[in-house]
């Protein structure tokens, strides 16, 4: 008797909380579609605020990092160098970042000096205080600059495996290679944003007229990847010598699998290690402490007796 009861009561509370949940995201979009109608100009959510200042910053950074080139060729090659694996590919990143070097350097500094002034802080304080963020500032841009590089070289490593197997999947398919390049394109956009894009670049190279290895090694110079430039030279290789690309492409996914799964193993082996040290400066102490605590409380009792 109670189970169509209790049914129904189930079905009731089902239907009312995804009528809830369709009722609160549809007033939730019209509450924001409201505030962004009752934004007041120049207020700090002003989308055309956001905008200007935008447009600010492009435009005046760029002018004092021009300031800041280096004059000698080697150095600028270099910093566009690291500007580039880092995936800065835009003309003006050199002059953005060197303004932006330059802001964070002399900001703080300014900043100190206005306080300062204003009689928060004695001078001498305050000078000390913003020479040493200026100090941070100045080595912060290339510290952020090799992490990007590191993070963008880690994501491009992960999802190179499942490239070449899309396009060896494409290849027994019956597709040539360029355009087995270009479905991989539009199929990795979703799992692997940054390769779709690079493999982009590579796809308009292609139609432009370089050739596939060339523009991989390209695309291995860019991200200074060695997995990259090997996959450009087994492209050349299986090209040169007419090898079946879908077998070539298929054992190199395979080496790559392989060692990543070496690199897991071995960062695994080396956890045991990392972790000794933090026991021996953190745990082991407090153990030491618990365990001698009360005996050294007992032996400074038995010396202050016998001096008694």
């Amino acid at each position: 008797m109670w189970v169509p009861v209790l049914f129904a009561a189930a079905m009731a509370s089902g239907l009312t909380g995804l009528l809830y949940m369709l009722l609160k995201k549809k007033t939730e979009q019209t509450e924001q579609r409201l505030r962004s109608l009752s934004v007041e100009p120049g207020s700090p959510d002003d989308p055309q605020l956001v905008e200007n200042i935008r447009q600010i910053v492009q435009t005046t950074l760029p002018k004092v990092g021009q300031t800041l080139l280096p004059n000698d060729a080697e150095e600028r090659s270099k910093l566009a160098t690291r500007l580039l694996h880092a995936g800065l590919y835009s003309p003006s990143a050199m002059t953005l970042f060197l303004g932006i070097k330059f802001l964070l350097i002399a900001g703080p500094l300014v900043t100190s000096i206005l306080i300062a002034i204003l009689g928060f802080f004695p001078m001498e304080k305050a000078l000390i205080g913003g020479s040493m963020a200026g100090v941070f500032g100045l080595i912060a841009p290339s510290f952020w600059l090799d992490r990007r590089k590191s993070i963008r070289q880690t994501a491009l490593r992960r999802s190179l495996p499942d490239a070449c197997d899309l396009i060896v999947i494409c290849l027994s398919g019956g597709l040539s290679l360029i355009a087995a390049v270009a479905r991989v394109v539009e199929e990795l956009q979703a799992a692997h944003p940054l390769l779709a894009a690079e493999m982009r670049i590579v796809e308009r190279e292609v139609q432009l007229g370089t050739r596939l290895a060339e523009s991989l090694q390209k695309f291995g110079n860019r991200s200074d990847l060695p997995e990259l430039q090997n996959l450009a030279a087994v492209v050349m290789t299986a090209e040169k010598y007419g090898s079946s690309m879908a077998r070539t492409l298929d054992k190199f996914s395979e080496g790559l699998r392989l060692k990543r799964q070496q690199y897991a193993e071995a960062m695994a082996q080396k956890a045991a290690t990392k972790v000794l040290f933090p026991t021996l400066l953190f745990i082991f102490p407090a153990i030491l402490l618990v365990i001698l605590g009360p005996a050294m409380i007992q032996v400074n009792e038995i010396f202050g007796n016998l001096e008694k």
